[in-house]
């Protein structure tokens, strides 16, 4: 009960006079008799109107449900103090559905704190627990206990430095505050404890696994990386794609397990990074895993690791759903007898009926559509633990990955390769489309492609199915057979034929592709230059910006055309009016973060890391940062706990450890 905390509270401690209420006046209290109650009206315009007179003037009350049961507790004549949000009805000030109550001696004093207003769902106040029966019941419990049953869990070093109240007191003050200050003052003792605690516990696992878990020893980077570095790279690496694999190297050289997460904009080279990993575990004798969330991807990168792989004795094999039998044991044969040094595909992976011979590196694309539990299956195709790294295109925001992640190691990537020409992003309404339309023939005739995007609206397949199908019929109004073709996918379609169409568009043998949102991850065709986003007001902007990135992956200029209706809500203009002004991932993820808050984005690691009650990650940055150092300081110096300044801590975390949580049983 004690960390159910109301959401707003109401200044009781004031008694106003009648005369003074006006147009201004918000919340109010008053103390006086009541002169006169009667029912006015009949059936569904009933309503009970009462008189309150303070001496000072007149207040009617007026009540339209329960107007039985309220008319026996009224008595006139007696004295009451009354609450409630003040208006005026022909010049006369008002209280629709007073809180009433009688005065007594217990109670004729204004009260001496702010009174907390709980949240309460229709079946709690059905049975009798609503807000303020809950803040009764939270006034007794607070009565009962004294500061050893809320035992300190923050060393008092700490709460010195940051100014911070005892847990007792925040505890005590957040519910009922004497003040305004002495509110703000809980609030942000108890911010600072679940940013604190929530680091110190990601930063002990963390700790544990560097010191504990034992990682293979590629203890040499060999001739196979060597000959592909030196004879076989395409292009000269970026300066973050060597700033990561010296990261890796370290990592994989230590003896520990690597556990590292790998974020980069679209096209920022994560695939090369991959391959160089994988190389050195191949000269040291072991296999990988490369896991790709869909059929298409992990085709993708079967096709891209073999051509770049063509000169190189390195064996690949690919295992997805749709391989057929044979394919299947030849390949698990392959791979459980060390044959294949690097085996790519989809859940597939996961399998158990895979093994492998000796795998050292497990690589995870795209890791936040895989779930925890799907991830871990990876992790024990060996004795030893491979190491493991995770990899996103989406970015995630400093503070985000600071509390989702921090249990990871992860490095960045936030340099574009040489000769990528930025991407031009503009927004139209779509009157403009036959413009659009007349563009992207301009395009075509210099022997370009383009993509059209529908949105897909998860709850209703079947209007959005429609509403692509008029896409389609719209955009072969616009671009006639045989002078053009068009390619189109979506989730209806088997995946046989979805291969087939996506295949043709890669191939150049079709100029345009219609599709719902399909193809947000990972398909890679260098000669579209043209990318289409309709009703764009409808997507996110993680996912804008995973689109756009589908263009722009050649030498040639290229275009990302966002088209909306009119009329959209101030929020769809920002995010539009962030994606045409930037092409930097980070930039957008930090946006989002500010826009949608963190609860929406919970989907970037398995929800209820972020459960905060309190604290707030966009807001409380602030708080977060000294948090996290804070608690990295304490690992540092006490990795155990074990200091007499520290005991407190300890003595908290191992009692939390039994504790069921009860937010997580829904």
């Amino acid at each position: 009960m004690l960390q159910y905390f109301p959401f707003r509270h109401i200044d009781r401690t004031q008694i106003t006079p009648i005369s003074k209420i006006n147009s201004e006046t918000e919340y109010v209290q008053v103390k006086g008799k009541l002169t006169s109650v009667e029912t006015l009206g009949e059936r569904r315009g009933r309503r009970l109107v009462a008189t309150l007179y303070d001496g000072t003037g007149e207040l009617e009350l007026v009540w339209f449900q329960g107007v039985n049961w309220i008319q026996k507790s009224l008595h006139i004549g007696a004295p009451y103090l009354v609450f409630g949000k003040a208006g005026f009805f022909m010049n006369t000030p008002q209280i629709t559905h007073p809180e009433t109550e009688l005065l007594t001696e217990a109670n004729k004093e204004a009260k001496n704190f702010l009174e907390p207003v709980y949240p309460a769902t229709e079946k709690l106040k059905a049975k009798a627990m609503g807000g303020r029966q809950m803040g009764k019941l939270t006034f007794t419990l607070l009565q009962l206990l004294s500061e050893k049953d809320i035992p300190e869990n923050i060393p008092a070093d700490i709460l010195a430095k940051f100014h911070l109240i005892k847990r007792f007191d925040a505890i005590k003050n957040i519910h009922f505050p004497a003040s305004k200050a002495d509110y703000e003052n809980a609030v942000k003792r108890l911010k600072f404890e679940e940013l604190f605690i929530s680091q110190l516990r990601m930063g002990l696992l963390r700790f544990k696994r560097n010191t504990f878990s034992k990682g293979h020893v590629f203890s040499k980077v060999g001739d196979l990386f060597n000959d592909f570095y030196t004879n076989h790279l395409p292009f000269e690496l970026t300066g973050a794609q060597k700033r990561v694999l010296k990261e890796i190297r370290k990592d994989v050289g230590s003896g520990k397990q690597m556990n590292r997460l790998l974020q980069g904009d679209v096209g920022s080279g994560k695939t090369m990074v991959a391959l160089m990993a994988m190389l050195i575990a191949a000269d040291n004798g072991y296999q990988s895993c490369f896991m790709a969330p869909t059929e298409i991807l992990a085709r993708q990168h079967f096709e891209g690791l073999k051509s770049m792989l063509q000169n190189i004795p390195v064996k690949i094999g690919i295992l997805t759903g749709s391989s057929t039998a044979k394919e299947k044991r030849e390949t698990l044969k392959a791979t459980l007898e060390g044959e294949i040094t690097i085996l790519t595909g989809t859940h597939a992976l996961i399998e158990d009926v895979v093994q492998f011979k000796n795998l050292g590196l497990a690589i995870v694309d795209e890791q936040h559509r895989f779930g925890v539990a799907q991830r871990a299956k990876l992790w024990d195709k060996n004795e030893l633990n491979p190491h493991i790294l995770v990899m996103t295109a989406t970015p995630i925001p400093r503070t985000l990955a600071l509390t989702a992640y921090g249990d990871l190691d992860y490095s960045i990537m936030d340099e574009m390769p040489p000769g990528r020409i930025p991407i031009q992003t503009v927004h139209r309404m779509e009157y403009t489309r036959p413009q659009v339309m007349n563009f992207i023939k301009s395009e075509i005739e210099r022997g370009r492609q383009a993509y059209i995007i529908y949105p897909l609206i998860e709850e209703s397949a079947k209007l959005d199915f429609e509403d692509l199908m008029r896409g389609y019929e719209e955009v072969k109004a616009y671009f006639p057979e045989p002078k053009y073709y068009i390619s189109m996918v979506h989730g209806k379609q088997k995946s046989a034929q979805k291969q087939t169409n996506m295949d043709r568009f890669v191939k150049g043998d079709t100029h345009i592709m219609v599709s719902t949102t399909v193809i947000e991850v990972g398909v890679n065709v260098p000669n579209a230059t043209v990318m289409v986003i309709e009703s764009a007001e409808k997507f996110g902007l993680p996912q804008l910006h995973q689109l756009r990135g589908r263009v722009g992956r050649g030498g040639e200029k290229s275009y990302c055309v966002l088209s909306t209706k009119v009329k959209l809500s101030a929020e769809a203009k920002q995010r539009l009016k962030i994606m045409c002004e930037t092409n930097d991932g980070f930039k957008i993820a930090e946006k989002d973060l500010e826009i949608r808050g963190p609860g929406d984005i919970e989907g970037t690691r398995q929800s209820g890391l972020l459960n905060f009650k309190l604290a707030n990650i966009v807001e409380d940055r602030k708080i977060l940062e000294a948090a996290r150092l804070t608690a990295e300081k304490i690992i540092s110096e006490d990795p155990t706990l074990s200091s007499n300044e520290n005991h407190c801590l300890k003595a908290f975390l191992e009692g939390e450890k039994a504790k069921t949580a009860w937010s997580k049983i829904s």
